[in-house]
């Protein structure tokens, strides 16, 4: 314990055991018992609404700190959160063990979660999911759920574009399976009804547990523990504390009634949005060199056509092109840079693309998220990761004028050609190019729309706001195709996609 601090209650810092697992940290008070029962709860919201007060008074519940004792324990260091939060997106799981006896009939693990939407950009949300994942997959990380709190205020009067990023945000990380785990933990509240928070969450069609009344399940918290305590003031901050008290009692019960729901699903539906997007991003970057490699084709052709009277008589003629290639381009100058010590691009060496832009938790190609039965799921041959590397470059594509002569390009398309077949005319070639060109095309965004297909099937929300992202891009290019199937697919997925996911996107274009 720390020494007094002034005022009333007197404060006292904790000071519990801290250990790094793998890329997250666990913060422990006491002992585990493993013959006793624990309930795991994990807890998100913006930045400011109040999530390390909540967790504090977690603590001092489980401890069975009353108002008349005149104290108040703090596991989070809220001066040192507050000159870190800007910097920092760890998830930390918090233990509470040995406090049985008081007034739970369980240990608690508490998961804090970063502020979602804070000014540093959807990158750092990205990463906060791909630390879950790693917390859900990790042999000694959390592998099933009771709670899930949408930390919120009170005082939140609209759902506002930050707002409505930040719920779609936590909704989208979670499985199907997940939707009566999902409660409201509203901060700074004066003890009533919280109307403007319910009316924001049911604006949101939030999927989440429902009472009697058919509202979203939710518990009240006020935040002023610490205040000090005047004869003015001194009925108003114990009716305050009745407040939290009475939430918690609400809470123990909700979590008496709870059964545990394993994350199976859930770190499914995280890796899944991660090869999305990866998928996605690669996707875009090979549809423009295809598209490119078929401009280059077209100006060969049209380039023959037009010397066709020169090649009846055999002379040999030239053809300037646009032709793409690929070069590496270094992404600390080239692209956005978090910093981070496993931060890289992972790249498929015999593809020539970048499999994985922002891939942030692997510190080798293989342990990357793209990867699935040791393939990659990214690249357009779905190479091995052994044909993969991580660095701090990607693959981009250029273009260069280039002159060709004809007896250059009848030379390139005869010589994959055995002796016994017949040689095919220049123009016949450049056309079967261009068949398999657009083929090419076709499969990838088969490719990417399967990966739709399935978080459709497994997410709590599919249209979400990272998924909504991608429709538009994949209906163009599918519309481009001619495929009337998954085009009216994409348009049913995309005309379910809310006012509030529509809100999240802006928001998401703006950071």
């Amino acid at each position: 314990r720390s020494s007094r601090t002034l005022g009333s209650p007197a404060v006292y810092q904790l000071r519990p055991k801290k250990q790094k697992f793998g890329t997250l940290t666990r913060i422990t008070v006491g002992e585990k018992n493993p013959k006793n029962p624990n309930k795991t709860i994990l807890l998100v919201g913006e930045t400011g609404a109040g999530k390390s007060t909540l967790i504090n008074a977690l603590v001092n519940y489980s401890m069975g700190v009353k108002f008349e004792d005149e104290v108040w324990f703090q596991i989070v260091e809220e001066e040192k959160k507050r000159q870190t939060e800007s910097q920092t997106s760890d998830v930390i799981v918090y233990e509470i063990f040995g406090f049985e006896d008081e007034t739970l009939p369980y240990s608690l693990t508490i998961i804090d979660t970063p502020g979602y939407g804070d000014t540093r950009g959807t990158e750092y949300d990205k990463l906060v999911t791909q630390r879950l994942l790693d917390l859900f997959q990790s042999e000694d990380g959390v592998h099933e759920l009771h709670a899930v709190g949408l930390v919120m205020k009170a005082s939140n009067n609209r759902l506002s574009d930050r707002q409505s990023y930040i719920i779609g945000s936590v909704m989208e990380l979670f499985g199907n399976n997940m939707g009566e785990k999902i409660v409201a933990f509203v901060t700074h509240s004066d003890g009533l009804t919280p109307e403007n928070a319910l009316t924001a969450l049911k604006t949101a069609k939030i999927k989440c547990a429902r009472n009697e009344k058919d509202e979203p399940v939710h518990f009240l918290f006020n935040n002023q523990q610490t205040k000090e305590r005047t004869q003015e003031n001194d009925a108003a901050l114990e009716a305050a504390w009745r407040t939290t008290e009475n939430g918690m009692t609400d809470l123990r019960t909700f979590l008496h009634k709870t059964a545990p729901q394993e994350l199976t699903v859930t770190a499914d539906v995280l890796k899944e949005r991660i090869q999305l997007a990866a998928c996605i991003d690669n996707l875009k970057d090979r549809i423009e060199f295809i598209e490119l490699k078929q401009t280059e084709v077209k100006q060969k052709q049209e380039g023959l056509q037009k010397n066709k009277e020169a090649m009846q008589k055999n002379e040999t003629f030239t053809v300037e092109v646009d032709e793409p290639y690929k070069e590496k381009e270094n992404i600390r100058s080239g692209g956005y840079w978090l910093g981070l010590f496993h931060e890289g691009a992972v790249s498929c060496t015999v593809c020539e693309e970048t499999c994985h832009y922002s891939c942030t938790m692997a510190l080798t190609p293989r342990l990357c998220e793209v990867m699935k039965g040791g393939r990659c799921t990214s690249c357009s041959k779905k190479c091995p990761a052994s044909n993969h590397v991580k660095g701090e470059w990607r693959y981009v594509t250029k273009v260069r004028k280039v002159l060709w002569t004809n007896e250059e390009m009848k030379k390139m398309y005869e010589k994959n050609k055995s002796e016994g077949q017949n040689k095919s005319s220049i123009l016949e070639n450049l056309k079967e190019e261009m068949n398999q060109l657009t083929a090419e095309k076709y499969r990838f965004l088969n490719e990417s729309y399967q990966h739709v297909e399935k978080l459709e099937q497994i997410a709590l929300k599919a249209d979400s706001i990272s998924t909504a992202s991608y429709l538009d891009f994949l209906l163009e290019k599918m519309n481009e195709e001619g495929d009337t199937e998954k085009v009216q697919k994409l348009e049913e997925m995309r005309s379910r996609v809310d006012e509030g996911t529509k809100s999240g996107v802006q928001y998401s274009k703006r950071k």
